[in-house]
Protein backbone atom coordinates (compact mmCIF):
# COMPACT_ATOMS: atom_id res chain seq x y z
CA UNK A 1 0.00 0.00 0.00
CA UNK A 2 1.11 3.76 -1.14
CA UNK A 3 0.02 6.12 1.53
CA UNK A 4 0.28 10.04 1.17
CA UNK A 5 -0.28 11.98 4.74
CA UNK A 6 -0.95 15.93 4.04
CA UNK A 7 0.11 18.10 7.29
CA UNK A 8 -0.27 21.85 6.86
CA UNK A 9 2.91 22.75 9.47
CA UNK A 10 4.88 19.64 10.85
CA UNK A 11 7.03 20.71 13.97
CA UNK A 12 8.88 19.01 16.71
CA UNK A 13 5.88 18.92 20.04
CA UNK A 14 2.79 19.85 18.07
CA UNK A 15 0.09 16.88 18.80
CA UNK A 16 -0.92 16.59 14.79
CA UNK A 17 2.51 15.98 13.81
CA UNK A 18 2.82 13.48 16.30
CA UNK A 19 0.27 11.50 15.34
CA UNK A 20 1.12 11.73 11.66
CA UNK A 21 4.60 10.25 12.84
CA UNK A 22 2.63 7.40 14.76
CA UNK A 23 0.56 6.62 11.65
CA UNK A 24 3.61 6.88 9.54
CA UNK A 25 5.71 4.39 11.42
CA UNK A 26 2.78 1.86 11.93
CA UNK A 27 2.73 1.73 7.83
CA UNK A 28 6.20 1.57 7.54
CA UNK A 29 6.38 -1.33 9.90
CA UNK A 30 3.65 -3.09 8.25
CA UNK A 31 5.75 -2.68 5.27
CA UNK A 32 3.76 0.24 3.16
CA UNK A 33 5.19 2.94 1.52
CA UNK A 34 4.32 6.46 3.18
CA UNK A 35 4.90 10.05 1.67
CA UNK A 36 4.54 13.34 3.90
CA UNK A 37 3.19 16.30 2.15
CA UNK A 38 3.90 19.57 4.42
CA UNK A 39 3.78 23.40 3.67
CA UNK A 40 7.25 23.41 6.26
CA UNK A 41 8.40 20.30 8.20
CA UNK A 42 10.67 21.25 10.99
CA UNK A 43 10.41 17.92 12.98
CA UNK A 44 12.74 15.04 13.17
CA UNK A 45 12.68 13.14 9.79
CA UNK A 46 10.58 10.14 10.05
CA UNK A 47 12.97 7.68 8.86
CA UNK A 48 11.94 5.67 5.86
CA UNK A 49 9.48 7.98 4.69
CA UNK A 50 9.74 10.36 1.74
CA UNK A 51 8.96 13.92 2.91
CA UNK A 52 7.83 16.35 0.41
CA UNK A 53 7.76 19.76 0.92
CA UNK A 54 6.07 22.91 -0.52
CA UNK A 55 6.76 26.24 0.72
CA UNK A 56 3.55 28.08 -0.57
CA UNK A 57 3.99 32.04 -1.41
CA UNK A 58 0.93 34.28 0.30
CA UNK A 59 0.49 36.53 3.16
CA UNK A 60 -2.30 34.82 4.79
CA UNK A 61 -2.22 31.05 6.01
CA UNK A 62 -5.40 30.26 4.39
CA UNK A 63 -4.56 31.39 1.08
CA UNK A 64 -1.18 29.30 1.55
CA UNK A 65 -3.36 26.33 2.63
CA UNK A 66 -5.25 26.91 -0.78
CA UNK A 67 -2.10 26.94 -2.86
CA UNK A 68 -0.98 23.96 -0.78
CA UNK A 69 -4.12 21.90 -1.42
CA UNK A 70 -3.53 22.82 -5.01
CA UNK A 71 0.18 21.42 -5.54
CA UNK A 72 -0.67 18.25 -3.49
CA UNK A 73 -3.08 17.77 -5.69
CA UNK A 74 -0.61 18.01 -8.91
CA UNK A 75 2.11 15.91 -7.81
CA UNK A 76 -0.53 13.29 -6.73
CA UNK A 77 -1.08 13.61 -10.60
CA UNK A 78 2.30 12.35 -11.60
CA UNK A 79 3.26 10.86 -8.22
CA UNK A 80 0.05 8.48 -7.66
CA UNK A 81 -0.76 6.29 -4.21
CA UNK A 82 -3.86 4.69 -2.83
CA UNK A 83 -5.07 6.44 -0.20
CA UNK A 84 -4.11 10.39 0.65
CA UNK A 85 -4.71 10.68 4.87
CA UNK A 86 -5.45 14.27 5.72
CA UNK A 87 -4.27 15.73 8.84
CA UNK A 88 -5.41 18.89 8.11
CA UNK A 89 -8.72 19.43 6.52
CA UNK A 90 -8.82 20.15 2.55
CA UNK A 91 -10.32 19.12 -0.33
CA UNK A 92 -8.97 15.87 -2.24
CA UNK A 93 -8.16 13.65 0.72
CA UNK A 94 -9.43 10.10 1.43
CA UNK A 95 -9.04 10.08 4.90
CA UNK A 96 -9.44 12.36 6.98
CA UNK A 97 -7.50 12.22 10.71
CA UNK A 98 -10.03 14.30 12.52
CA UNK A 99 -7.31 15.90 15.45
CA UNK A 100 -9.09 19.38 15.10
CA UNK A 101 -12.39 20.63 16.34
CA UNK A 102 -15.56 21.46 14.45
CA UNK A 103 -14.60 25.45 13.00
CA UNK A 104 -17.73 25.88 11.71
CA UNK A 105 -19.51 25.44 14.66
CA UNK A 106 -17.06 26.94 17.02
CA UNK A 107 -17.29 30.36 14.28
CA UNK A 108 -21.24 29.49 15.11
CA UNK A 109 -20.92 29.90 18.84
CA UNK A 110 -17.77 31.81 19.50
CA UNK A 111 -17.81 35.42 16.90
CA UNK A 112 -20.04 37.83 15.76
CA UNK A 113 -22.04 36.56 12.90
CA UNK A 114 -20.10 39.48 10.40
CA UNK A 115 -17.09 37.21 10.61
CA UNK A 116 -18.62 34.71 8.46
CA UNK A 117 -18.60 37.58 5.83
CA UNK A 118 -14.28 37.33 5.89
CA UNK A 119 -12.36 35.44 3.67
CA UNK A 120 -10.93 33.40 6.30
CA UNK A 121 -14.05 32.18 7.51
CA UNK A 122 -15.11 31.18 3.66
CA UNK A 123 -11.74 29.50 3.27
CA UNK A 124 -11.72 27.31 6.86
CA UNK A 125 -15.75 26.54 6.19
CA UNK A 126 -15.17 25.13 2.73
CA UNK A 127 -11.90 22.70 3.54
CA UNK A 128 -14.03 21.29 6.38
CA UNK A 129 -16.89 21.21 4.41
CA UNK A 130 -15.15 19.71 1.23
CA UNK A 131 -14.45 16.59 4.03
CA UNK A 132 -17.63 16.44 6.33
CA UNK A 133 -20.80 17.66 3.35
CA UNK A 134 -23.01 14.75 3.50
CA UNK A 135 -22.30 13.72 -0.52
CA UNK A 136 -18.11 13.24 -0.02
CA UNK A 137 -17.16 10.57 0.00
CA UNK A 138 -13.99 11.34 3.12
CA UNK A 139 -13.59 8.88 5.70
CA UNK A 140 -13.29 10.15 9.03
CA UNK A 141 -10.86 8.50 11.85
CA UNK A 142 -13.07 10.24 14.99
CA UNK A 143 -10.33 10.37 17.62
CA UNK A 144 -13.64 12.24 19.96
CA UNK A 145 -16.85 11.07 20.26
CA UNK A 146 -17.75 14.56 21.91
CA UNK A 147 -16.59 16.35 18.57
CA UNK A 148 -18.08 13.58 16.08
CA UNK A 149 -21.66 14.53 17.26
CA UNK A 150 -20.45 18.02 16.79
CA UNK A 151 -19.03 17.46 13.12
CA UNK A 152 -22.36 15.59 12.60
CA UNK A 153 -24.81 18.00 13.51
CA UNK A 154 -23.14 20.93 11.87
CA UNK A 155 -22.15 19.20 8.70
CA UNK A 156 -25.23 16.19 8.82
CA UNK A 157 -22.42 13.44 7.93
CA UNK A 158 -23.80 10.38 7.75
CA UNK A 159 -22.59 8.10 10.33
CA UNK A 160 -21.23 5.70 8.44
CA UNK A 161 -18.48 7.54 7.54
CA UNK A 162 -17.09 8.32 11.09
CA UNK A 163 -14.79 5.29 11.90
CA UNK A 164 -13.89 5.65 15.69
CA UNK A 165 -10.42 5.06 17.32
CA UNK A 166 -8.77 4.58 20.78
CA UNK A 167 -6.47 7.26 22.37
CA UNK A 168 -2.59 7.02 21.52
CA UNK A 169 -0.40 7.28 23.99
CA UNK A 170 3.42 6.97 23.39
CA UNK A 171 4.39 3.90 26.35
CA UNK A 172 7.60 6.65 27.49
CA UNK A 173 5.00 8.86 28.87
CA UNK A 174 5.13 6.79 32.17
CA UNK A 175 8.40 5.47 32.25
CA UNK A 176 10.73 8.40 33.88
CA UNK A 177 11.74 6.84 37.53
CA UNK A 178 12.12 9.20 40.81
CA UNK A 179 15.73 9.83 39.97
CA UNK A 180 14.41 11.80 36.89
CA UNK A 181 11.82 13.97 38.83
CA UNK A 182 14.30 15.20 41.14
CA UNK A 183 16.45 16.18 38.48
CA UNK A 184 13.85 18.21 36.89
CA UNK A 185 12.69 19.50 40.25
CA UNK A 186 16.34 20.33 40.72
CA UNK A 187 17.51 21.92 37.53
CA UNK A 188 13.47 24.20 37.81
CA UNK A 189 14.80 25.00 41.48
CA UNK A 190 11.54 23.66 42.97
CA UNK A 191 11.91 23.19 46.99
CA UNK A 192 11.07 20.34 48.71
CA UNK A 193 8.28 21.48 50.20
CA UNK A 194 6.83 23.42 46.73
CA UNK A 195 4.28 22.30 45.14
CA UNK A 196 4.45 22.00 41.05
CA UNK A 197 2.04 22.97 39.00
CA UNK A 198 2.30 22.09 34.99
CA UNK A 199 0.57 22.79 32.05
CA UNK A 200 1.77 21.01 28.66
CA UNK A 201 1.21 22.14 24.92
CA UNK A 202 1.57 24.35 22.25
CA UNK A 203 -1.42 26.74 22.03
CA UNK A 204 -1.32 28.91 25.16
CA UNK A 205 -4.95 30.80 23.59
CA UNK A 206 -7.17 27.75 22.94
CA UNK A 207 -5.83 25.58 26.16
CA UNK A 208 -6.55 28.33 28.59
CA UNK A 209 -3.30 29.68 30.24
CA UNK A 210 -5.00 32.72 31.17
CA UNK A 211 -7.31 30.64 33.44
CA UNK A 212 -4.37 28.79 34.96
CA UNK A 213 -2.75 31.78 35.50
CA UNK A 214 -5.56 33.66 37.26
CA UNK A 215 -6.21 30.11 39.25
CA UNK A 216 -2.31 30.78 40.11
CA UNK A 217 -3.07 34.01 41.73
CA UNK A 218 -6.54 33.26 43.58
CA UNK A 219 -4.97 30.50 45.57
CA UNK A 220 -4.67 31.02 49.39
CA UNK A 221 -1.77 33.18 49.89
CA UNK A 222 0.12 30.69 51.95
CA UNK A 223 -0.37 28.32 49.48
CA UNK A 224 0.55 29.97 46.66
CA UNK A 225 3.53 31.31 48.12
CA UNK A 226 4.90 27.60 48.15
CA UNK A 227 3.05 26.88 44.50
CA UNK A 228 5.21 27.27 41.28
CA UNK A 229 3.74 27.26 37.98
CA UNK A 230 5.31 25.64 34.64
CA UNK A 231 4.30 25.78 31.17
CA UNK A 232 6.02 23.61 28.54
CA UNK A 233 5.05 23.91 25.31
CA UNK A 234 5.73 25.99 22.19
CA UNK A 235 4.22 29.47 21.39
CA UNK A 236 4.30 33.30 21.69
CA UNK A 237 4.46 33.90 25.35
CA UNK A 238 4.70 37.74 25.63
CA UNK A 239 0.79 38.40 26.31
CA UNK A 240 1.12 35.61 29.45
CA UNK A 241 3.92 37.22 31.12
CA UNK A 242 2.56 40.05 31.22
CA UNK A 243 -0.87 39.01 32.36
CA UNK A 244 1.21 37.30 34.85
CA UNK A 245 2.54 40.15 35.81
CA UNK A 246 -0.36 42.05 36.45
CA UNK A 247 -1.55 39.51 38.53
CA UNK A 248 1.14 39.19 40.62
CA UNK A 249 2.24 35.78 40.13
CA UNK A 250 4.76 36.47 37.29
CA UNK A 251 8.16 35.05 40.16
CA UNK A 252 5.81 31.73 40.37
CA UNK A 253 5.60 31.63 36.61
CA UNK A 254 8.13 30.29 34.27
CA UNK A 255 8.03 29.30 30.41
CA UNK A 256 9.90 26.27 29.44
CA UNK A 257 9.24 26.10 25.91
CA UNK A 258 9.42 22.78 23.87
CA UNK A 259 10.59 20.35 26.08
CA UNK A 260 11.70 16.69 24.93
CA UNK A 261 11.57 15.10 28.75
CA UNK A 262 7.93 15.52 29.64
CA UNK A 263 7.58 11.92 31.01
CA UNK A 264 10.07 13.63 33.52
CA UNK A 265 8.17 16.81 33.52
CA UNK A 266 5.34 14.46 34.07
CA UNK A 267 6.64 12.39 37.52
CA UNK A 268 8.21 15.61 38.94
CA UNK A 269 5.08 17.50 39.05
CA UNK A 270 2.20 17.61 41.39
CA UNK A 271 -0.97 18.69 39.44
CA UNK A 272 -1.98 19.16 35.83
CA UNK A 273 -3.88 22.25 34.71
CA UNK A 274 -5.62 21.90 31.54
CA UNK A 275 -9.04 24.48 31.54
CA UNK A 276 -9.18 24.73 27.91
CA UNK A 277 -11.42 26.56 25.78
CA UNK A 278 -10.95 24.05 23.09
CA UNK A 279 -9.99 20.98 23.08
CA UNK A 280 -10.35 17.94 20.70
CA UNK A 281 -9.36 15.36 22.94
CA UNK A 282 -6.41 15.95 25.31
CA UNK A 283 -3.90 13.23 25.06
CA UNK A 284 -2.13 14.98 27.95
CA UNK A 285 -4.55 14.34 30.44
CA UNK A 286 -4.22 10.20 29.82
CA UNK A 287 -0.68 10.73 29.78
CA UNK A 288 -0.14 12.77 33.28
CA UNK A 289 -2.57 9.64 34.75
CA UNK A 290 -0.60 7.19 33.07
CA UNK A 291 2.13 8.85 35.41
CA UNK A 292 0.17 9.10 38.47
CA UNK A 293 -0.26 12.65 38.36
CA UNK A 294 -3.57 14.28 39.15
CA UNK A 295 -5.03 16.57 36.63
CA UNK A 296 -7.75 19.13 36.75
CA UNK A 297 -9.40 19.71 33.48
CA UNK A 298 -12.56 21.11 32.16
CA UNK A 299 -15.24 19.29 30.80
CA UNK A 300 -15.07 20.26 27.28
CA UNK A 301 -11.65 18.72 26.64
CA UNK A 302 -12.51 15.27 24.72
CA UNK A 303 -10.38 13.19 27.07
CA UNK A 304 -11.88 14.84 30.14
CA UNK A 305 -14.31 11.33 30.74
CA UNK A 306 -11.32 9.51 31.48
CA UNK A 307 -10.75 11.97 34.40
CA UNK A 308 -14.70 11.57 35.73
CA UNK A 309 -14.47 7.91 34.73
CA UNK A 310 -11.77 6.64 36.94
CA UNK A 311 -11.49 9.09 39.24
CA UNK A 312 -8.19 10.65 38.41
CA UNK A 313 -8.46 13.92 39.37
CA UNK A 314 -11.25 16.63 38.50
CA UNK A 315 -12.88 18.00 36.07
CA UNK A 316 -14.55 21.46 36.05
CA UNK A 317 -17.89 21.71 34.20
CA UNK A 318 -18.76 23.53 31.39
CA UNK A 319 -19.94 26.56 30.95
CA UNK A 320 -16.57 27.65 32.57
CA UNK A 321 -17.12 29.72 35.87
CA UNK A 322 -13.16 30.73 36.95
CA UNK A 323 -14.41 30.85 40.73
CA UNK A 324 -15.19 27.59 40.56
CA UNK A 325 -11.78 26.53 38.84
CA UNK A 326 -10.27 28.64 41.34
CA UNK A 327 -11.94 26.14 44.21
CA UNK A 328 -10.91 22.93 41.90
CA UNK A 329 -7.09 24.12 41.49
CA UNK A 330 -7.15 25.06 45.41
CA UNK A 331 -8.60 21.39 46.02
CA UNK A 332 -6.05 19.68 43.68
CA UNK A 333 -3.11 20.34 45.38
CA UNK A 334 -4.31 19.87 48.79
CA UNK A 335 -7.48 16.94 48.54
CA UNK A 336 -6.93 13.94 50.67
CA UNK A 337 -8.00 12.34 47.20
CA UNK A 338 -4.61 13.07 45.69
CA UNK A 339 -3.33 9.61 46.55
CA UNK A 340 -5.99 8.02 45.18
CA UNK A 341 -6.13 9.72 41.94
CA UNK A 342 -2.95 9.09 41.28
CA UNK A 343 -3.17 5.09 41.87
CA UNK A 344 -6.21 5.08 39.72
CA UNK A 345 -4.50 7.15 36.74
CA UNK A 346 -1.42 4.47 37.27
CA UNK A 347 -4.01 1.67 36.94
CA UNK A 348 -5.48 3.33 33.56
CA UNK A 349 -2.36 3.65 32.12
CA UNK A 350 -2.06 -0.29 32.20
CA UNK A 351 -5.18 -0.82 30.08
CA UNK A 352 -3.74 -1.56 26.58
CA UNK A 353 -6.37 0.41 25.36
CA UNK A 354 -4.60 3.96 25.73
CA UNK A 355 -1.89 2.37 22.77
CA UNK A 356 -3.79 1.12 20.09
CA UNK A 357 -4.95 4.10 17.99
CA UNK A 358 -1.70 3.68 15.46
CA UNK A 359 -2.47 -0.21 14.69
CA UNK A 360 -6.36 0.37 14.56
CA UNK A 361 -5.78 3.36 12.06
CA UNK A 362 -4.06 1.41 10.07
CA UNK A 363 -5.78 -1.40 9.92
CA UNK A 364 -9.03 0.62 8.14
CA UNK A 365 -6.08 2.37 5.87
CA UNK A 366 -5.40 -1.45 4.94
CA UNK A 367 -8.82 -1.65 4.54
CA UNK A 368 -10.05 1.01 2.96
CA UNK A 369 -7.03 0.54 0.16
CA UNK A 370 -8.23 -3.14 -0.49
CA UNK A 371 -11.50 -1.47 -2.47
CA UNK A 372 -10.71 -0.40 -5.91
CA UNK A 373 -13.33 2.50 -5.78
CA UNK A 374 -11.36 4.16 -2.94
CA UNK A 375 -8.54 4.97 -5.64
CA UNK A 376 -10.77 5.86 -8.68
CA UNK A 377 -12.71 8.23 -6.06
CA UNK A 378 -9.49 9.93 -5.02
CA UNK A 379 -8.47 10.56 -8.30
CA UNK A 380 -11.28 12.09 -9.48
CA UNK A 381 -11.48 14.62 -6.49
CA UNK A 382 -7.59 15.38 -6.99
CA UNK A 383 -8.37 16.53 -10.06
CA UNK A 384 -11.25 18.78 -8.65
CA UNK A 385 -9.24 20.39 -6.53
CA UNK A 386 -7.97 22.84 -9.31
CA UNK A 387 -11.56 23.61 -10.64
CA UNK A 388 -13.44 23.66 -8.12
CA UNK A 389 -14.53 26.92 -5.36
CA UNK A 390 -13.46 24.76 -2.58
CA UNK A 391 -9.78 25.43 -3.32
CA UNK A 392 -8.35 28.12 -5.55
CA UNK A 393 -5.23 28.59 -6.36
CA UNK A 394 -4.94 32.19 -6.34
CA UNK A 395 -6.18 34.80 -3.54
Amino acid sequence: MRVAFSIFKGFPHGGVARDLRKLATECLARGHAARIYAMTWRDKPVPGAEIVTMPTPGLRGHVRQRRFAAAVAAHLRDHAVDLVVGMNKMPGIDVYFAGDSCFVAKARAQRPWLYRLTARYRHFAAFERAVFRAGAQTRILAISPRETDVYAATHHTPAHRFHPLPPGLERDRATADADAARAVRRTLGIGAGEWLLLFVGSGFVKKGLDRALRGLAALPETLRAETRLCIAGTDRATRFQRLARRLGVAERVRFLGGRDDVPALLRAADGLVLPAYDENTGTVILESAAAGLPALVTANCGYASFVADHDTGIVTPEPFDQARFNADLERLLTSPARSGWAERGRALGRNECLYAMAAQAVDLLERFAAHPRTAERAAAGRHRVLASGDAPVSA
